[in-house]
């Protein structure tokens, strides 16, 4: 039986709660509570639940103060927040305090169920919204950073040349006798590839033509 704390000071919205809860097999909710302080009595008169389904705004004691007590004095006992507040700062401090789980009050009842007993198997949850919002800015933000490094360089054909017979480890005399140029316009063509693309030597050249699809 997953043994279930339902911390919530609406009254109409833990009763809704409570009712999908004990709705389903293997589930009960053997406590309420209006605030994280009434959460903390509730464990300390022997009332011990397998997780703890907390609000985030609360009086008293709000629910990331009672998920960092929960933490420091009943270790065992799992936390999921379940709120209507979606920023990332309130979702990393839930889950930086201790909590195992984060659930907005949208969520729907499968979802619900499934994240209490991801968090019971002793795996971490994030709500599919959040998730997918958080996926959303991560695949902006990488996709951003690679449109600013890959920065196209007008490079003319004997230079793309050179800078081929660079990665492949040839010296400035091997350049010149392959393709029949001199030491020293070969080697400038290797500074113009350096001077060009700001890179402050070889190494970096091979590097920012790597990363920018030159030599692809």
């Amino acid at each position: 039986m997953l043994k279930i704390i339902l911390a919530e000071d609406h009254i109409i919205v833990r009763n809704g709660i409570k009712l999908i809860l004990d709705s389903q097999p293997g589930v009960q909710v053997i406590g309420e509570a209006d605030n994280g302080k009434e959460v903390l009595d509730l464990i300390a008169s022997g009332t011990i639940p397998d997780i703890v389904l907390t609000d985030i705004n609360m009086p008293e004691m709000d629910g990331i103060s009672l998920i960092r007590e929960l933490k420091e004095k009943w270790p065992e006992i799992k936390t999921i927040v379940l709120s209507m507040l979606d920023n990332e700062k309130y979702v990393a401090q839930a889950f930086l305090e201790g909590s195992q789980g984060y659930l907005m009050k949208n969520v729907n009842e499968d979802e619900m169920m499934f994240a209490l007993k991801t968090v019971h198997s002793g795996t971490k949850y994030l709500c599919c919204e959040l998730a997918q919002g958080l996926l959303d800015r991560l695949l902006h933000n990488v996709a951003a950073q690679t449109e600013q490094t890959h920065t196209q360089i007008e490079l003319s054909m004997r230079e793309i040349e050179v800078l081929h017979l660079i990665a492949e480890g040839y010296t400035n005399q091997e350049m010149a006798d392959k393709i029949f140029l001199s030491k020293r316009t070969v080697e400038g063509h290797r500074q113009s590839l350096i001077d060009k693309t700001g890179s402050k030597n070889t190494a970096a050249l091979i590097r920012f033509a790597v990363t920018n699809g030159y030599l692809n």
